[in-house]
């Protein structure tokens, strides 16, 4: 199986007052770092990340891995618009991809062995989705098949590929990831997840 992944990494981290998160350290690496380096232990096909906002301060992170590094100007318009980008940079890297893979950088928990895990239930469920379950619903990381490229082109503004996962329910396969939970978007969802670490550690 040749398994296209895209790490959405564009965002102005907003709600941070514009501080990326994408450079949060967890164990030692950015989250940045960390995501790439799961994708790409994979060795399962091409890894496209998309930078926008703060490109010129992550973009040192990657220096010399192998992968596409794209930028999306249009950023500021949603995240639908990086997710077009990065399917576009696979596919001038790989013409023929069995499944695609979405991640975002601010699941810190999100490991290599979940990646495979979702990879294993691809190829055991014959489902076209296989997406990641926490708090009682299906999101990202997700595994999309082939067939679902056009629609996945086909969202919009701020539309992530859950909307995908949520239509075709019946055609979705789950691996159970509560830790996908954890979505570093704020200050506070940082401090928490540092309480959380420190008292698991005691």
């Amino acid at each position: 199986m040749i398994l296209g992944t895209i790490i959405l990494a564009a965002g102005s981290s907003a709600r941070m007052g514009g501080e990326p998160k994408q450079l949060l350290t967890y164990e030692g690496k950015t989250l940045m770092r960390r995501i790439t380096d799961s994708a790409l232990s994979l060795q399962a096909g091409p890894v496209a990340v998309v930078l926008g906002a703060h490109r010129e301060q992550i973009a040192p992170e990657l220096a010399g891995l192998p992968i596409t590094l794209i930028d999306n100007r249009q950023w500021a318009s949603g995240l639908a618009s990086s997710l077009k980008i990065g399917l576009a940079a696979l596919y001038l890297t790989q013409k023929e991809l069995d499944a695609i893979l979405v991640l975002l950088t601010d699941q810190p928990l999100v490991s290599a062995g979940v990646l495979q895990h979702l990879i294993a239930t691809y190829q055991e469920e014959n489902k076209g989705i296989v997406a990641c379950q926490y708090n009682g619903q299906l999101g990202l990381p997700a595994l999309f098949s082939r067939n679902y490229i056009d629609e996945l082109l086909q969202l919009d503004g701020d539309k992530s590929p859950k909307w995908v996962i949520v239509r075709h329910r019946a055609d979705c396969a789950m691996v159970p990831f509560e830790a996908g939970a954890v979505d570093l978007d704020s200050w506070r969802d940082v401090e928490l997840f540092a309480q959380a670490q420190a008292s698991e550690n005691l």
